[in-house]
C-alpha cells in the first residue's frame, strides 16, 4: 500500500510519522474500519490491466514562478503516457487559499493552466496548509466541479481503480502548531476538522504502507525508510510552482534523489510492478524507481 499527503516528511517527523513508522504497534493496534464511511470513487483501468497518473503539487501561482511550463510538461508526458488521471497533493492556491467559489483564482491557477487535452481527466485534489488559510469550503465546493467538472477535492475519501485503492487523509489538521502557534498574520479555517483530537482519531486506520506520497515541500525527493516494522517509500510532488532556491539537502539516513526545482511525478502501476519517475521543469527524468509487489495496493493521505 502506499501513502498521498500535503504533509512534507519534515513535518510528518513530527507528528504523524510516529503513526506511520511505528506501525509494528499502532497499526496493529487499530481496527480497519475508519475508512468504511468514507465516500468511494471508481476508477476504470486500462484494457491491459494498467494504470497511469501524474503527481504534483504546491502549484497554484495564476502561472508564474514555471508553473505554466510544469503545467506544458505535464501535459505532454500525460499524452504520451495516456494518463488516467491526475492527483494534486495540495497547496493548490497561494497564498492563502480561495477567498470563495467566485474567486477569479480558481480559473487563473487552474482551468486557465491545465489545458492541455491529455490533462482534462479526472483530477483527485486533496487541502494543504495554504488551502487552510483562506474558505476552505470553497475549494470542497460542488460548485467548483460544476465549473470545471475535471476538479474533485474532498477532505478524505478513496478511489478504487480494481487493481490499486487509493486513500486520501487530510492531514494538514494533525499539524498542532497550526492550531496553538500559527505564524503572525495567518489564520486557518478549521470548519469540519474540530475538535482537532476527534478528527485526527477517525483518520487512524490499520494498512500495510508502502508508498507515502506527500507536498508540502518545494522539491521533488524519495527517500527510503526502513524503520518499523516493514520498508516506506516517500516520494515528495511538490515542484508544481515556486521552488526553492538554493536550498541544500543535507544527507540523510535513506535519502536516495533530491531536486531543488520545479517538476512533477508520472507513476504506472500494474498487478506486480510500480513505476515511479521524476520530471524536471523541462520534462525531462531526472530519477526513477520500481516497486514490486504481486498485487499492488497504494495507500494515499492528503
Amino acid at each position: 500500500m502506499a501513502v498521498l499527503s500535503n504533509m512534507s516528511m519534515t513535518t510528518v517527523s513530527s507528528c504523524l510519522m510516529f503513526y506511520l513508522l511505528s506501525t509494528c504497534f499502532v497499526l496493529a493496534c487499530l481496527v480497519s474500519s475508519s475508512f468504511g464511511d468514507l465516500q468511494r470513487f471508481e476508477q476504470p483501468i486500462k484494457d491491459d490491466g494498467s494504470v497511469s497518473f501524474l503527481v504534483v503539487g504546491d502549484w497554484g501561482r495564476k502561472g508564474l514562478y514555471n508553473q505554466s511550463h510544469v503545467a506544458y510538461q505535464m501535459g505532454r508526458i500525460g499524452e504520451m503516457q495516456d494518463i488516467d488521471f491526475v492527483i494534486s497533493t495540495g497547496d493548490n492556491f497561494y497564498d492563502d487559499g480561495l477567498k470563495g467559489v467566485d474567486d477569479p483564482a480558481f480559473q487563473e491557477s487552474f482551468m486557465n493552466i491545465y489545458t492541455a487535452p491529455s490533462l482534462q481527466k479526472q483530477w483527485y485534489t486533496v487541502l494543504g496548509n495554504h488551502d487552510y488559510r483562506g474558505d476552505v469550503e470553497a475549494q470542497l465546493s460542488p460548485i467548483l466541479t460544476q465549473l470545471d467538472s475535471k476538479w474533485l477535492c474532498l477532505r478524505s475519501y478513496v478511489v478504487a481503480a480494481e487493481i490499486v485503492d487509493f486513500f486520501f487523509v487530510d492531514t494538514s489538521p494533525f499539524v498542532e502548531s497550526y492550531f496553538t502557534k500559527p505564524e503572525p498574520g495567518q489564520t486557518y479555517d478549521w470548519r469540519g476538522v474540530t475538535p482537532q483530537k476527534s478528527y485526527i482519531a477517525r483518520q487512524l486506520e490499520e494498512n500495510n504502507v508502502d508508498l507515502y506520497l506527500n507536498g508540502h515541500d518545494h522539491c521533488l525527493q524519495h527517500i527510503t525508510s526502513t524503520k518499523g516494522s516493514g520498508k516506506l517509500e516517500f516520494v515528495t510532488s511538490g515542484g508544481g510552482s515556486k521552488a526553492w532556491n538554493g536550498y541544500i539537502q543535507k544527507e540523510k539516513d535513506g535519502l536516495k534523489f533530491f531536486h531543488d526545482g520545479q517538476g512533477f511525478v508520472s507513476m504506472e502501476v500494474t498487478p506486480k510492478v510500480a513505476k515511479i519517475v521524476f520530471y524536471d521543469v523541462f520534462g525531462q527524468v531526472l530519477y526513477h524507481f520500481h516497486m514490486y509487489k504481486e498485487l499492488v495496493q497504494l495507500h494515499f493521505f492528503s
